[in-house]
């Protein structure tokens, strides 16, 4: 049987066959994911923050050795506790500031009163990963490896811009208001990502529905994706109609076979409703929707603030990893969409790109009229 057809400008810029992308979600969208999105046609982007530069290098090698496809990379450009996202690479001598002692004495209570062990840290420091010194080395590696295409999932790459495009690299940025497209649109990028509320992850305030549009209408001729509640070819559909030329999905692929997600988290995306998942600040220090769990409500009961991003990660990091190393199952979540009420079954990661785009051509082929 033929393939099915959608082509969209994003296509043409990319070199991909559908204007699908795997959002690059750090610590599940790894090699084999990626691997498997481009292999099935589309953009497959490795989630490289909180890697170290070794592991970065070698998972960007990785790719190139599962795939001859396009792919990107997506690295955080946050402002954080130490600066304004790529600003901060000129001054990368910062020092890391120390949660005060009632911090401290608060998250030792909640560990206490929950049953919450001490664990080891592993991999990345988990302060540092968003330093600018670990940033500009990630970066550095990115160029080296001469990746096509480099995303800044939060912050404007625009100081970068000039770098990318010199050695024949895309760059995108994901934003979740007008005003935040209009600057990273005049800093240069290639294609401008409006991501609404109900996406997973990191998130703003804005829904897709009303955000996608607006970007467009905002940043013309700069080409614009959609995300943020995109989980099959309606979505798809629908975010061509908005006027955006692709699609930038996260959830229903973290919870595909080729996900580094883990099983408990594949599986609370399949069993949960549209109305699982929360925004908090207590996973990152910056506003991320993730699924439900009794550690988000413990940190709100005994500990009431967070810290400005990475240095709220420092201190939520070790706890959520200790109840996922003890399997406290009603404390375990992760970042996840709305979308997750869509996701009934745990699937290839290439089939779940081939049902899209068909659903997404018949649509097209029968047209909307038929279907009212």
């Amino acid at each position: 049987m033929a393939r099915p057809k959608i082509k969209t400008a994003l296509c043409d810029l990319l070199e991909i066959e559908y204007p699908v992308m795997l959002a690059g979600m750090g610590a599940f969208a790894m090699p084999e994911l990626v691997a498997a999105v481009s292999n099935a046609g589309g953009l497959g982007v490795l989630g490289a923050t909180g890697l170290s530069p070794d592991e970065h290098r070698e998972a960007i090698r990785r790719i190139r050795s599962l795939t001859n496809k396009p792919f990107g990379v997506d690295l955080l450009l946050p402002q954080t506790a130490y600066g304004k996202g790529v600003e901060a690479l000129r001054n990368p001598n910062t020092v890391i500031p120390e949660p005060s002692p009632e911090m401290l004495q608060a998250v030792r209570r909640l560990k206490e009163k929950h049953g919450i062990p001490e664990v080891a840290e592993s991999g990345a420091d988990r302060a540092e990963i968003l330093t600018p010194a670990h940033i500009k080395k990630m970066v550095q590696i990115t160029l080296e490896e001469r990746v096509p295409v480099f995303v800044s999932g939060l912050g404007n790459p625009g100081e970068l811009v000039p770098d990318f495009h010199g050695n024949g690299a895309r760059v995108m940025a994901l934003v979740g208001n007008v005003r935040n497209a209009r600057t990273v649109a005049a800093s240069g990028v290639d294609v401008v990502i409006a991501q609404g509320h109900e996406a997973g992850g990191h998130t703003g305030r804005i829904g897709t529905l009303t955000l996608a549009p607006q970007v467009v209408d905002a940043v013309t001729p700069t080409l614009v994706a959609a995300a943020g509640g995109i989980g099959d070819g309606r979505g798809l559909v629908a975010a061509l109609a908005l006027g955006a030329v692709g699609i930038w999905c996260g959830t229903v692929f973290a919870a595909s076979r080729e996900s580094e997600a883990p099983q408990w988290y594949k599986e609370k995306c399949v069993a949960g409703t549209e109305e699982d998942t929360v925004v908090s600040r207590v996973m990152t220090g910056k506003t991320c929707r993730i699924q439900k769990n009794l550690l988000i409500d413990a940190w709100d009961a005994e500990v009431g603030v967070t810290l400005p991003m990475p240095l709220q990660g420092r201190l939520s990091g070790p706890l959520r990893q200790a109840v996922e190393e003890r399997n406290m199952a009603g404390y375990l979540g992760g970042p996840a969409g709305q979308v997750s009420g869509m996701i009934h079954e745990i699937k290839p990661a290439g089939q779940i790109v081939q049902e899209m785009v068909a659903q997404a051509a018949s649509i097209l082929a029968e047209g909307l009229g038929a279907r009212a």
